[in-house]
């Protein structure tokens, strides 16, 4: 019984710091694209709203949009992305940014470093929050035993 009060607090804080992990190599990536990618027109191909929730819970809406672009070499990619402006709709040219190397990663989300830093800083420190919560919940769980 001791061991799983120290084995779930880590399982959890594992889980953190692979969440903040990957969540920094997305930004850094994302930064990278915006920095030195590439450039291609694309277009909006489809716009769509997941939902989650409901019932007791809050909903809560997430836009989602289908882009496609050519690449430089002539190959053609189709992407999802979360967050883009609520403006494009099925149809609008945009601006694609991708890396040469990884295509498949391309953005259309406009350069905006500020808010790519804050929105990483604000998960990295969730995230480290819980992973404290856990070694603190299993230093007073080794203590009270």
């Amino acid at each position: 019984m001791d061991a799983f009060l120290y084995l779930v607090p880590g399982v959890i804080m594992a889980g953190c710091v692979f969440g903040a992990v990957q969540v920094i190599r997305r930004a850094l990536r994302t930064s990278r694209m915006w920095a030195h990618g590439l450039t291609a027109e694309g277009r909006c191909l489809n716009t769509y709203v997941k939902t989650s929730g409901g019932n007791d819970a809050a909903v809560r809406s997430t836009l989602h949009h289908v882009y496609e672009f050519t690449t430089r070499e002539g190959e053609r990619f189709r992407f999802d992305e979360v967050g883009g402006d609520s403006t494009v709709v099925a149809g609008d040219h945009v601006v694609v940014r991708y890396l040469a190397e990884r295509p498949q990663w391309a953005t259309a989300l406009r350069p905006a470093k500020g808010r790519l830093i804050l929105g990483t800083g604000v998960l990295v420190v969730f995230m480290g929050a819980i992973a404290v919560g856990c070694v603190l919940f299993a230093v007073s769980a080794h203590s009270a035993v």
